[in-house]
């Protein structure tokens, strides 16, 4: 009797799910509907943010929520998101790529109503670049004159760094050469301002992780302001009164979810829970494709999905063995028979279209036998003697199955077994940064449109690094890069830097990047992007 009970709720559970998109009207309002009718966007945003701070953050996840809460000198377009539009800047000048004059809003304002001035720029690029913060993003700021060398602690005064407040709402930034591409660069939140007279409440400027992000105090200059922060459960933001453009936003609030499982937030779509997903789970992309077009949205991103390499420590300090095991993932096999969302398997580090016409080398392959050769090479024929390795993946269920798959393509070509390894973000983040880890999966997306944005990352020193490798020749050519004004002869220095990497091999590109979710059809205004940002002020509901 029992039995016959449990297989009826069991039928009666799966017949609830398949109609998700059928509720009848007369059944209670789902939470989309309630959201809708009160303007709030729900979208899930993969995991919970390991900070609200722009100056240490260095996530996806954070990013989407700092698209909300600030804003650049330069900003995403309502049209385009990765055009370059008027931010904090009215407008800029240059003559020469190098010296850069920005007319700042006299109506900017912070959230709490106070003005926002020049000063608050260059105070908040000395804060990012000092030593004492620890900032990964540090870096970003590289192509400022004297950036570097204050970071490294080889000057000690700011007022030799590249960035001076000529008056209130006159902003001069110095280059070390020519950047054409630095209005792009200036929307990444790295280069926004930070509150100085909240942060000072609270701590000293270098201090990490103290309650000026809070609910209650953070102050930020975007669109929105913050409103609630349920750790592990939402993050909400709500219109800001103070933004300089205010009439156009449409939203009254916008919810980001934390939902870390990617099966778990198609329900929560599917039941009426959130307008927007972060991903779809890679075996129903086909279905959704086939069946609900119209609610999956498909494009590409400027990304590439890669694993890092410790190379501190025995087996992955071995160059040759680096390259065997890079050799022995069938790329093209992965993304046709696993991914299927149009990614594109990598020749490079570097995807298409990163900018400037640049292309990427074409040296990456799949060679099972040339593997295995360097592998015995490195001292362990057949796979005997190889030590225990795992992948580091945080929790996702696409990552586990990219990492089964490349696991199962290692032990079947090298011989070699590879255990994974599951942490959750916060974790995970730490694990990476402080070289706790012996292979880690890993993605970057542009964070503007050059190349060397994916290249810049692999410099000595890098907070973004976080492989141990280094190298004095790929530093160089970087560095040669930055100086030189002439396009063609810098995409060269480029190209040269990514074949060094491409030979090295601290890390094993996989595959580049497209994006595959879920949106309902109330959500209007949603403009994608090659570099995943978020202009918020353009969406709106509709019923």
């Amino acid at each position: 009797m029992r039995i016959w009970i449990l297989r009826l709720l069991l039928i009666a559970a799966v017949t609830t799910a398949v109609a998700g998109f059928h509720q009848s009207r007369s059944q209670r309002p789902r939470r989309v509907d309630l959201a809708t009718q009160a303007g709030r966007l729900v979208t899930g945003n993969g995991t919970e943010p390991a900070t609200l701070d722009p100056s240490i953050a260095t996530g996806v996840p954070e990013h989407h929520i700092f698209d909300a809460l600030f804003e650049g000198l330069v900003t995403t377009g309502i049209d385009d998101p990765d055009a370059n539009a008027p931010g904090v800047a009215t407008h800029w000048d240059t003559t020469d790529f190098v010296t850069w004059i920005f007319h700042l809003r006299k109506d900017a304002r912070w959230s709490d109503g106070k003005p926002l001035t020049a000063k608050d720029f260059v105070w908040s690029f000395q804060r990012i670049l000092s030593p004492e913060l620890g900032a990964e993003y540090a870096q970003m700021l590289s192509p400022m004159r004297g950036a570097d060398n204050f970071n490294q602690g080889k000057i000690k005064d700011f007022s030799q760094v590249g960035a001076e407040a000529l008056d209130d709402h006159t902003l001069k930034i110095t280059l070390n050469g020519p950047a054409p591409y630095l209005p792009s660069m200036l929307k990444h939140y790295a280069w926004h301002p930070v509150p100085r007279h909240v942060i000072e409440r609270f701590g000293k400027m270098t201090d990490r992780d103290t309650k000026w992000t809070r609910a209650g105090n953070l102050v930020g200059n975007g669109p929105f302001k913050l409103k609630e922060w349920r750790f592990t459960h939402s993050i909400t933001v709500e219109r800001n009164p103070h933004y300089w453009d205010a009439a156009t936003v449409k939203l009254n609030e916008i919810v980001f979810i934390p939902i870390v499982s990617d099966s778990t937030e198609e329900r929560a779509f599917r039941d009426g829970q959130i307008h927007k997903t972060e991903m779809i789970p890679l075996s129903l992309i086909p279905e959704y494709r086939s069946k609900h077009p119209e609610l999956m949205t498909e494009y590409a991103l400027l990304g590439t999905y890669f694993y890092r390499f410790n190379t501190t420590k025995a087996p992955m300090n071995n160059k040759l063995v680096r390259r065997a095991l890079a050799l022995a993932v069938d790329r093209e096999g992965l993304v046709r028979n696993i991914l299927r969302a149009g990614q594109l398997p990598t020749t490079g580090f570097c995807p298409p279209g990163s900018g400037q016409g640049y292309l990427p080398p074409d040296v990456l392959r799949f060679d099972p036998a040339e593997a295995r050769r360097l592998l015995a090479e490195a001292g362990y024929p057949d796979g005997n003697g190889f030590p225990k390795t795992e992948i580091l993946i945080n929790t996702l269920e696409s990552h586990r199955t990219i990492a089964e798959a490349i696991q199962e393509m290692w032990k079947k070509h090298l011989g070699i077994q590879i255990g994974v390894l599951n942490q959750d973000w916060g974790v995970y983040l730490d694990s990476q940064k402080n070289l706790k880890y012996d292979i880690s999966r890993a993605g970057w997306i542009g964070d503007f449109l050059d190349p060397f944005t994916f290249l810049s990352i692999w410099q000595s020193g890098d907070g973004n690094n976080q492989t141990g490798w280094s190298n004095p020749s790929y530093d160089s050519l970087l560095q040669a890069s930055l100086r030189e004004r002439d396009t063609a002869k810098r995409l060269a220095l480029l190209k040269e830097a990514e074949n060094l990497l491409l030979d090295e091999l601290p890390v094993l590109p996989i595959y580049w990047y497209t994006r595959s979710i879920l949106v309902r059809p109330e959500v209007k205004g949603l403009k994608h992007s090659l570099l995943e940002h978020h202009c918020y002020k353009a969406i709106s509901l509709a019923p």
